[in-house]
């Protein structure tokens, strides 16, 4: 019988969104996606920021795993840390590829313009990120209603 290749425990995807939660069913509703916010004037926090995570294993990943997530800024400096141990049971089913959410609700101190990285790490080892992109200066000012489109 020929074996089937499981990857490691790795990041499937990694977003920041408005809200987000588990249904009773077991699915991950995700609302608001953004990959960029618009700042006034700086120092600057967004507040209550959802970070999503969705976590992919096999049944080898059964156990305990460190997982941190760090938020650095465009020069580089780390601003926030965290970090906490993920207890990962046995699928129900044994299906195979096990599928894990993580949603952290943050607030995301915010420095310079440019573009801040939320790094996750899996047992010391870097595995994804998502970049924020933080625009400064006056508000982007909006056509009005039935006059030309901007995107």
């Amino acid at each position: 019988m020929a074996s089937v290749y499981l990857p490691a425990m790795h990041v499937s995807f990694a977003l920041f969104a408005d809200a987000a939660n588990i249904s009773q069913e077991g699915k991950l509703n995700i609302l608001g996606v953004f990959d960029a916010v618009h700042v006034g004037q700086f120092p600057a926090l967004h507040p209550r920021a959802t970070f999503v995570v969705r976590l992919k294993g096999a049944p080898a990943d059964v156990g305990s795993h460190d997982m941190s997530l760090e938020w650095i800024n465009p020069r580089g400096t780390v601003l926030w840390s965290s970090s906490a141990e993920l207890a990962i049971q046995p699928a129900p089913h044994q299906s195979g590829e096990m599928d894990m959410p993580v949603i952290v609700q943050i607030d995301l101190p915010l420095d310079v313009v440019g573009a801040y990285s939320m790094v996750v790490q899996l047992d010391g080892v870097r595995h994804g990120e998502a970049v924020l992109h933080v625009r400064g200066g006056a508000p982007i000012q909006l056509p009005a209603a039935g006059s030309a489109m901007v995107s």
